[in-house]
């Protein structure tokens, strides 16, 4: 299933392996639940039937860590045939991945690293975007990277890169709210600049999740409750975007699942409040 327009709109959980037996033997009460690609590119095997079993209850969004958009010297094309295997079984929401880079040559950092926003670094993504979609058959949602260092020979803002991208290949966005908070507040722009600044009408996805603060820096931990200034940005965020698919993510610490449902419920409250003073 392509990206839709409208765009669908439920709420929904990163699935974690502490969460398998919950997920496969009880009712959760979520719409749709993310997980990492990578881990389910593979033939067979426990995790192959456990997604296979999860998609049977619930709509699955794959989301990506290593396809490396950024890369100068394309994508892997081994890396995109796994990828087009899984999405011909699971039939996904949304095929995402990160506005960043990771691999040179057979080296892979397995960190996302940032992208100058430069004219030359926007060509190579909308080539590697355009690579991938044409292979999958499918738009992207391309998600916004937290960041912790800013390129010199930058020209444009990182909002302008995403409108100009969107514009060039047709992709959707993935917006982390948690991620413009972090990297607002590391780089010291105003975040609701960010908001007006992208392509509303191309998002179609939200995360939110929580981060730590470091020495002299906020750090993108992802092992913490949503916080109140993040859940504060989101409701101006879905007020700019409308109602689009969101998820709580956690990727370290991961609590009980009633914790998380609870982040859920109160996504879900501030979704309603927007939307209702939309009408």
């Amino acid at each position: 299933m392509p990206a839709t327009d409208p765009p669908f709109s439920g709420y929904g959980l990163g699935l974690r392996k502490d969460h398998y037996r919950d997920f496969l033997e009880t009712t959760v009460p979520v719409d749709f639940v993310e997980v990492i690609s990578e881990n389910f590119m593979i033939d067979g095997g426990r995790p192959t039937d456990t997604l296979r079993r999860v998609r049977e209850r619930h709509p699955v969004a794959l989301h990506g860590v290593s396809m490396s958009i950024g890369s100068a010297d394309g994508l892997d094309p081994a890396y995109l045939a796994r990828l087009k295997a899984l999405v011909d079984a699971v039939e996904p929401l949304f095929v995402s991945d990160h506005l960043s880079w990771s691999r040179h040559g057979s080296f892979n950092s397995h960190d996302l690293l940032p992208l100058p926003c430069t004219p030359e670094a926007l060509d190579i993504v909308c080539t590697n975007i355009g690579h991938a979609q044409d292979i999958l058959q499918r738009p992207m949602l391309i998600e916004n990277p937290s960041s912790y260092i800013a390129f010199d020979g930058s020209v444009m803002t990182e909002w302008a890169f995403i409108d100009a991208m969107c514009a060039r290949t047709g992709c959707y966005l993935l917006l982390d709210v948690n991620n413009i908070f972090v990297s607002a507040a590391n780089h010291g722009f105003d975040p609701l600049a960010y908001l007006a600044g992208i392509p509303a009408d191309r998002v179609r996805q939200v995360h939110l999740a929580g981060h730590s603060r470091g020495a002299d820096m906020l750090i993108d931990t992802h092992d913490q409750p949503v916080p109140p200034s993040v859940w504060a940005l989101y409701a101006q965020a879905i007020e700019r975007i409308g109602p689009v698919a969101t998820m709580i993510e956690r990727d370290d610490a991961i609590p009980p699942l009633n914790e998380l449902l609870t982040e859920l419920a109160i996504a879900r409250s501030i979704g309603a409040a927007a939307h209702r003073q939309a009408a």
